[in-house]
């Protein structure tokens, strides 16, 4: 069956075209985004998304323009309508439709029901590779849909079988491009709390991690990744994803650490259980 998509009150086939023209999220880039999935037919941490996506389009000055429960009740008709067992769900919230194009009106709200993303089986097991990039998103609490610099380097990344960017300034690491930043060092396991989006996929492996680490959410510097024990990173489509090399440097013997991989399997077992 065909996926379809909510806006603004209706649902409509995925490949109707939704926003006009004259949209601020097109003129401007004035507009935010969320994205998750479901486990068993489930959407994972839902209360924890939707607190997100408050947050951004607070920050941002949007008004969302239903409740929880109305996009709740949302999410279950396309769901439905999918025909799938499991789906994502990406959320876009822009400014909407501006006569003077600034000035926002009345915000457009899109929830798009999506395939799964392709999984990644052998970069959860042998690990990937990052490259470093001088540069702290604007913002980095809103999950703004402005993802310039990714797009910009897609083509180097490709060219030196990189999955993606690792953001660094002044010798501090914030995030990578989708997804947040976890090392293991002295037997410590330690996670950026600047300038970072907060991902709910990291949320969880804190929370997982409590019982078997000691935990620190601090700044962290360049050089410490770089010479990390291990290093990872966590998102709702990498889960807990070793990264073994950035840029040039190998992550400790190039191989995904041990505990990381342990960390990756609390995960896949917490999931895999999700709404049972």
């Amino acid at each position: 069956m065909p996926f379809y998509q909510y806006f603004n009150g209706d649902i409509i086939p995925i490949d109707q075209p939704a926003f006009a023209t004259n949209d601020l999220g097109l003129l401007r880039g004035y507009g935010l985004f969320d994205y998750f999935r479901t486990y068993n037919g489930v959407p994972f941490r839902w209360d924890d998304y939707w607190q997100r996506f408050e947050n951004s389009a607070r920050l941002l000055k949007l008004q969302v323009p239903i409740s929880q429960n109305e996009t709740e009740k949302v999410l279950a008709d396309l769901h439905a309508l999918s025909g799938e067992q499991e789906v994502a769900f990406r959320f876009v919230l822009t400014g909407g439709y501006a006569p003077d194009s600034v000035n926002v009106v009345q915000p457009n709200f899109l929830i798009k029901t999506e395939a799964l993303p392709q999984d990644n089986p052998a970069g959860r097991l042998k690990g990937i590779k990052v490259l470093p990039y001088q540069y702290v998103r604007d913002l980095p609490e809103i999950k703004t849909t402005n993802y310039v610099h990714m797009v910009l380097m897609a083509d180097e990344m490709k060219r030196q079988r990189a999955a993606d960017l690792l953001f660094y300034k002044d010798g501090e690491v914030s995030e990578l491009t989708r997804s947040n930043i976890f090392i293991f060092r002295d037997g410590k396991l330690i996670t950026s709390n600047r300038n970072i989006l907060n991902g709910i996929t990291r949320k969880v492996v804190l929370e997982l991690a409590e019982a078997h680490f000691e935990v620190e959410v601090r700044p962290v510097f360049y050089q410490e990744v770089i010479t990390a024990d291990e290093v990872f990173t966590t998102s709702t489509t990498k889960w807990v994803m070793p990264v073994v090399q950035i840029g040039d440097e190998l992550i400790s013997d190039g191989l995904a650490g041990k505990r990381t991989l342990f960390l990756q399997e609390l995960f896949e077992k917490l999931v895999s259980g999700w709404g049972k």
